[in-house]
C-alpha cells in the first residue's frame, strides 16, 4: 500500500516537472519574437524592450527557467502584461464563479450519471434501459453550445423562467446564486451525466453477470443488496476512472459554457488574456487548471485501493 502511493505521488511530481517545462516552452519557442506578438504591430522598440524585460525574456533560456520555476513555486505567478496586475490576483477575483459551477456540475453528474447508469442495468433490455440509453448516446453527442442555446431559448427566452446570463455571488443569496447557475450547470452537466451513465451501466452489467451475483441472488439477497453492496462496490474502478476523465472534460467545458452565459469565470479571462495575448495569465491559468488536473487524478488513482482491495497489494 505505501509502495503504490509512493508511485503514485512521485509519478504526480514527474507530471506536474513536464507541464511546467511545457508551459514555460509555450511563450518562449512561439514564432517570432513573443514580446514584438503582444505589443502588436504599431508598437515601438522601447515598447518591445520594456515587454521583453518584464517577462525576463533577455536572460537566457536555463535561466530564464530555473527564475521561472522558482518564482511559481514561491507563488509568483507574474503579473498582466495589459493591467500590471498579479496574475494571481486576477486568477482569485474569477475563482468563484467557476468553482461554483464545476463543483455544481461534478455533483449532478455524478448523482444522476451514476443513479442512470444503475437503473439502466437493473432494466436491462427494458423500456427504462432504451429510454435511459437514447439520452445518453444523444447527451454526449450534442456539443455543449448547442445545448446552451437550446436551453436559453427554452427556459429563458421562451417561458422567461430563468435569467438568460450573468452571476450574482454566493454572499448576495444562495436562492439568486442557485438560480443563475441552474441553466449553465444543466448545460455543462448533459454530457458528463451521459458519458458517467453509460460507463456505470456497462461496469455493472459486466458485474451483475458474474456467477457470484447469481448465488447471491439464489440465496435470496435484495436488490438493494445486490445492486448496491455487491455490485456497485466491484464495479467502482471503471466508474472512478470515468468521473477522474470527466475533470478533463470539464474544463474546456466551463471555458465554453461561461462564455455562452457571460459568467465572468476563469474561463473567461483566459479566452480575453488569449485574444489580448496576455501571455503570463495564460501560463498562469494553465499551471493551476493543471495542477489541480493532476491532484484529482492522484486522488482517483488513491480512492481506488478503496474499492479494490487487490491494487494495495
Amino acid at each position: 500500500m505505501a509502495a503504490y502511493i509512493l508511485r503514485r505521488i512521485v509519478s504526480t511530481i514527474a507530471v506536474m516537472a513536464m507541464v511546467g517545462i511545457f508551459v514555460f516552452l509555450l511563450l518562449r519557442l512561439s514564432p517570432g519574437d513573443p514580446a514584438a506578438v503582444i505589443a502588436g504591430p504599431r508598437a515601438t522598440e522601447q515598447m518591445i524592450a520594456g515587454i521583453r524585460e518584464q517577462l525576463g525574456l533577455n536572460e537566457p533560456l536555463p535561466a530564464q527557467f530555473v527564475h521561472w520555476a522558482f518564482s511559481i513555486l514561491s507563488g509568483d505567478f507574474g503579473t498582466s502584461v495589459f493591467t500590471g496586475t498579479p496574475v494571481l490576483q486576477l486568477i482569485s477575483q474569477r475563482l468563484e464563479p467557476t468553482l461554483s459551477l464545476s463543483i455544481l456540475t461534478m455533483v449532478v453528474s455524478v448523482t444522476t450519471g451514476v443513479s442512470f447508469g444503475i437503473l439502466a442495468a437493473w432494466r436491462s433490455g427494458g423500456i427504462v434501459d432504451r429510454i435511459l440509453t437514447a439520452f445518453a448516446t444523444l447527451g454526449f453527442s450534442v456539443p455543449v453550445f448547442v445545448v446552451g442555446f437550446f436551453l436559453v431559448y427554452f427556459f429563458a427566452i421562451s417561458t422567461r423562467w430563468l435569467p438568460v446570463q450573468g452571476y450574482q455571488p454566493v454572499d448576495r443569496g444562495f436562492g439568486l446564486w442557485f438560480v443563475h447557475l441552474i441553466l449553465p450547470t444543466l448545460t455543462l452537466s448533459i454530457p458528463y451525466i451521459a458519458f458517467i451513465a453509460r460507463v456505470a451501466r456497462a461496469s455493472m452489467l459486466e458485474v451483475l453477470s458474474e456467477d457470484y451475483m447469481r448465488t447471491a441472488a439464489a440465496k435470496g439477497a435484495s436488490s438493494y443488496a445486490m445492486l448496491f453492496h455487491h455490485a456497485l462496490k466491484n464495479a467502482g474502478v471503471p466508474i472512478l476512472t470515468v468521473i477522474g476523465l470527466s475533470f478533463a472534460g470539464l474544463i474546456s467545458g466551463v471555458v465554453i459554457t461561461e462564455t455562452v452565459f457571460n459568467i465572468p469565470g476563469v474561463g473567461r479571462l483566459v479566452v480575453d488574456a488569449i485574444n489580448n495575448r496576455d501571455y503570463p495569465i495564460i501560463q498562469g491559468v494553465l499551471i493551476l487548471v493543471s495542477g489541480l488536473y493532476v491532484l484529482i487524478n492522484l486522488a482517483v488513482d488513491l480512492s481506488y485501493t478503496l474499492v479494490d482491495p487487490r491494487i494495495r497489494y
